[in-house]
């Protein structure tokens, strides 16, 4: 049992104890770190609200809605139904092309087959049909004139030593200049001859109009291994051999007339037989493989593809070069040389196949409500600029406060009384919603 005077003695202690508390500067100072880093901590778990204010005028409205109702109606009617924005896409297509060629055609009165004018033989996705050729027969290994006169015309052997170091046309210069014929004379070239002549005028196998060209393409998207052909599955023996595609009764028929194929691409067969060019035959494969099978189909296009040799005179059309070898008894070899004006056709594959995925679909989703925003910035501007009580909306929109404007009795800012009391121009429509309405 405590006496009186321990009592006394403790409680004397403790108010001792409180004023060196608050005499003693650090102390203080610890009270008041501790205090800062409580108001941190509860600073840091608090909530902040945007403040809306609502503006009340037919002009701004009718700007925001109509903004939004384009915004909504690209990404609906463009970017999700055209461009199919919810499906993840396949472009790495991989595709094999096999063709053959049929048709007889009568050249120099020799009947041609496939394999007279057909080259390469292979039967791959670029292949030429022969149209005209010019044939040198018969040509060694030996000296002979140039043939190309107006270049190679001479009159003694200095006209042609200033050439030495320039190719020629068929061979390699010698220096000499000799008779090309019984009034011309030439440089001579060594190499096969008799050298080619070029300039002779012959008449394009105007047959290969009604060829036909049989073109097999698969192809295989490897993203969601899908593959198919260009047989559909209604294609019969019997209809592979009586069709010809065109692009109205036949869109799937894959055997092709040269003809029309020509006509396809906007050409003159005449004027393409004569100096040869090259042709596209693109093939099309755009699936949407949330579609059934048999919607997956190819499409045919034709376009010119040598456009720009068309319209050069120095080199128009497509021509090129090959030889034939033989071996005569005494071990000699001689050859044949064609020069074959072409029409050279490509086949061009190429597509993307489509298919519905989650995530593709909730980016554009993401940043199609986040486009719709763009309105209020575009009223935001008219509203902050142009039209009349933008000095009242810009009151309303940005509050500045500062931490001496709080109110010593009430512990609230100056603008939240000024809030609370003034009704004059603004009243409260929902939860920290202000309108705007008599200056708008």
């Amino acid at each position: 049992m405590s006496t009186p005077e321990t009592t006394t003695s403790k409680e004397a202690k403790m108010f001792a104890d409180v004023e060196w508390e608050e005499s003693n500067p650090w102390f203080d100072s610890v009270s008041g770190s501790g205090a800062k880093m409580w108001s941190c901590i509860t600073d840091f778990f608090t909530y902040e609200t945007t403040k809306s204010v609502v503006v009340k005028s037919w002009t701004i409205g009718i700007i925001n809605r109509v903004v939004q109702l384009l915004i909504m109606t690209y990404f609906i009617g463009w970017v999700f139904l055209y461009e199919k924005a919810y499906q993840v896409r396949d472009t790495a297509i991989e595709s094999s092309v096999m063709t053959k060629v049929k048709g007889f055609g009568i050249y120099n009165d020799k009947v041609m087959d496939v394999a007279d004018y057909v080259t390469p033989t292979q039967g791959a996705s670029v292949f030429c049909i022969i149209t005209k050729l010019i044939t040198t027969e018969n040509q060694v290994q030996g000296y002979c004139a140039e043939t190309e006169i107006k270049k190679y015309m001479c009159t003694h052997d200095s006209n042609c030593t200033t050439q030495l170091r320039k190719p020629a046309s068929y061979g390699i210069l010698t220096g000499r200049c000799v008779p090309f014929n019984s009034t011309l004379k030439t440089c001579e070239i060594r190499g096969w001859c008799p050298a080619e002549i070029d300039t002779i005028k012959t008449t394009p196998m105007m047959e290969v109009e009604n060829f036909t060209i049989f073109i097999k393409n698969s192809i295989r998207f490897p993203t969601f291994n899908y593959t198919k052909g260009n047989f559909l599955p209604t294609i019969t023996s019997k209809y592979i051999n009586t069709c010809n595609f065109d692009m109205v009764n036949n869109t799937y028929c894959p055997i092709f007339r040269v003809g029309d194929v020509v006509s396809y691409a906007q050409q003159n067969f005449s004027q393409l037989a004569d100096k040869g060019g090259v042709i596209g035959i693109k093939i099309g494969w755009m699936c949407d493989l949330d579609k059934p099978d048999d919607q997956c189909n190819p499409s045919y296009s034709f376009t010119r593809l040598d456009a720009m040799s068309q319209k050069n005179v120095v080199s128009p059309g497509y021509n090129f070069r090959f030889a034939k070898y033989y071996k005569m008894d005494n071990g000699t070899d001689y050859r044949t040389l064609v020069k074959a004006y072409a029409i050279r056709f490509d086949v061009l594959v190429n597509g993307n196949a489509g298919k519905f995925n989650m995530i593709p679909t909730l980016i554009n989703m993401v940043a199609a409500f986040t486009s719709v925003g763009v309105g209020t910035v575009l009223c935001d501007i008219i509203l902050l600029n142009f039209l009349k009580g933008a000095e009242q909306y810009k009151a309303k929109k940005f509050e500045e406060v500062s931490d001496n404007e709080v109110d010593s009795k009430s512990g609230l800012y100056r603008s939240q009384l000024s809030l609370r009391h003034d009704d004059t121009f603004m009243r409260s429509s929902d939860s920290g919603a202000f309108s705007i309405e008599h200056y708008m």
